[in-house]
């Protein structure tokens, strides 16, 4: 990145800087004090305060200190303050807060900057290198559902906000393409097909019922189940036929899965089950080194303090499992992959299973101590999506509901509203296409993301397809107004922003300038706390202070008509990034 664009990361990053000298120059005796800077809660005692002076002064009271309480200790931390055109004024309140108010002049400067530089340049600074973001993770031969979809929907926004940030991200797709079952379906297979290497592909078709027939087969005759263990047997060992038929049938499923993440514009890298499994007896060999690895009833386990059950890496039959695969991963990932944060996205429902995988890698070494040390292991968690009537998402027939659906009907209630309001007349057919696709897609990621993961949600299209309220469909036409707004004042924004100046004189105005520029922070508290539903809340939060500024400030024809353009211009442009880290394509006119 060239030197005049270079990152200079969250607004809060800035100011903590200036007050982290000031507490060096106002106590020098006390090392390594952190500053604490917040938001402020009432926008009425200032933009943001620094809440150091408390916890100061029960570190120095009683030890011949010249302060009398937390406000002198509040008050020389503003006296030390570098001068700096960023704050106009600082003052105390309570015990001892420092509340800080924002130049004006400074807030306009630094929007007008992003528009020159680029959004990038507001990117968070993040103290990781590499992640390993694992999500979406179907099983070969099963369709993907509703709970896939979260996984793939919360895990490509996590992974989008942390390339936004400038970590390496390594988007894994664990796909489940090895164990037991796929003895059964390869003798399926065979039975069904027999000489179905001839003809290269086999017509399976509907793979899911091919799945659904194969374990009736395997649950209802004695002799089939036999010869399908037999089968796994030979899979793992490497046998060339097996191996053949394996392959075909994950190639068949991945064009299934491909489907959807096409429609949802989601890129992932398999590497699946099988792949890790070559690494199994090796990592396993390491623990046991480490005397982690005992007998228990036949099988080999694993201890974890504090859990009932033990964590059982390879089973009485000597086969391997989920455990003994995620082990294997965390560990390839940690020393091949070089990654120093693993992020792991699946249901609430497997929490457990990964805290005690986090904790076994603790106990061999492999993570440290201390989880909020690097590297480090997290699983993000999500709740269940709910149907109408409360209980898990299904369509009539009580089957789950298949995702490529879900996304094609989406797209074409948004089709069909759209011709409603008469834009057959205005639009190109692909216009129309892409609009409904955008807005459809759009509402179904951003009806997710906008909750807390760990809720459960409804599924509700009237809802999510509605442009009243917190949507995708009213932020992404809140987005198209402003573009149409820059549209009729008929004026070029480029040149705009090399020749004019924004100047935020109205209150509302300030209030919207300062909120984007919080932007940087709201992204790296989200990557933070693996929560996208805070860029949710910041975009819609922003949506709503434009409209206020916009009711109470005239923009076009106005004496301030080219700075309200520009300040148009910055909100768009952080619009469209936030949309972008929700993965949702944003809409020009409506």
């Amino acid at each position: 990145m060239e030197n005049d664009k270079e990152i200079i990361g969250s607004q809060k990053q800035q100011i903590a800087k200036l007050f982290e000298e000031s507490l060096r120059a106002a106590f020098p005796d006390i090392p390594d004090v952190q500053p604490l800077v917040a938001i402020c809660n009432d926008p009425k005692h200032g933009d943001y305060q620094c809440n150091n002076a408390m916890s100061l002064w029960n570190k120095i009271k009683g030890k011949g200190t010249q302060f009398k309480g937390p406000q002198p200790v509040g008050k020389a931390i503003i006296e030390n303050l570098p001068a700096s055109e960023m704050i106009e004024n600082c003052s105390i309140a309570g015990p001892g807060f420092v509340n800080i108010v924002l130049a004006r002049q400074w807030i306009a400067k630094s929007l007008q900057k992003m528009l020159i530089d680029g959004i990038e340049t507001w990117a968070p600074k993040l103290p990781v290198k590499r992640t390993v973001v694992d999500f979406s993770s179907p099983n070969i031969a099963k369709e993907m559902h509703v709970g896939h979809l979260r996984s793939t929907i919360i895990g490509d926004t996590l992974a989008r906000m942390l390339e936004f940030s400038n970590v390496d991200v390594l988007r894994r797709n664990h796909v489940g393409d090895w164990g037991t079952q796929f003895g059964m379906l390869i003798e399926f297979l065979y039975e069904k097909f027999p000489n179905w290497e001839a003809r290269n592909a086999p017509a399976i078709g509907d793979l899911e019922a091919f799945y659904k027939a194969s374990k009736q087969r395997f649950d209802n005759d004695a002799d089939f189940k036999e010869r399908a263990q037999k089968a796994v047997v030979s899979l793992q060992g490497g046998d060339e036929k097996y191996r053949m038929a394996w392959a075909q049938i994950c190639e068949i499923s991945r064009k299934e899965f491909q489907k959807v993440y096409e429609r949802l514009g989601v890129h992932l890298e398999e590497k699946g089950e099988s792949f890790y499994n070559p690494y199994i007896p090796k990592a396993l060999e390491m623990l046991n080194e480490k005397g982690l690895i005992e007998e228990s009833e036949g099988a080999r386990v694993i201890f974890i303090e504090g859990k009932k059950i033990p964590l059982i890496v390879v089973k009485r039959d000597g086969g391997f499992n989920y455990a003994s695969t995620d082990l294997t991963a965390l560990w390839y990932r940690l020393n091949e992959e070089k990654a120093d944060w693993m992020i792991y996205v699946t249901d609430v429902g497997q929490r457990e299973h990964f805290e005690m995988v986090f904790s076994a890698a603790k106990r061999a070494g492999w993570l440290p101590p201390n989880e909020n040390d690097y590297p480090k292991a997290s699983h993000v968690g999500f709740g269940l999506v709910l149907g109408e009537d409360g209980k898990r998402f299904r369509t009539r027939s009580t089957e789950v509901v298949k995702l490529v659906d879900l996304l094609d009907d989406a797209k074409k209630r948004c089709k069909a509203a759209l011709e409603e309001r008469g834009k057959t007349k205005d639009w190109t057919a692909e216009e129309l296409e892409q609009t409904a696709e955008a807005v459809g897609y759009g509402a179904v990621k951003y009806a997710d993301l906008k909750n807390n993961r760990l809720t459960n949600y409804t599924f509700n299209f009237d809802q999510m397809l509605s442009d009243k309220g917190n949507t995708a469909v009213y932020l992404l036409y809140a987005h198209a107004r402003i573009c149409s707004i820059i549209r009729k004042s008929g004026k070029d924004i480029e040149e705009l922003k090399k020749s004019a100046a924004i100047d935020l004189a109205h209150p509302d105005e300030r209030t919207l300038g300062l909120h984007l520029l919080q932007f940087a922070e709201i992204v790296e508290d989200a990557c933070t706390n693996l929560s996208p539903h805070l860029v949710c809340e910041y975009l819609y939060n922003i949506s709503e202070d434009f409209t206020k500024f916009y009711t109470n400030c005239q923009v076009v024809g106005s004496a301030e008509e080219t700075s309200r353009l520009l300040l148009c211009e910055a909100t768009a442009v952080v619009m469209r990034k936030c949309f972008h880290l929700l993965g949702i394509t944003p809409v020009y006119k409506i």
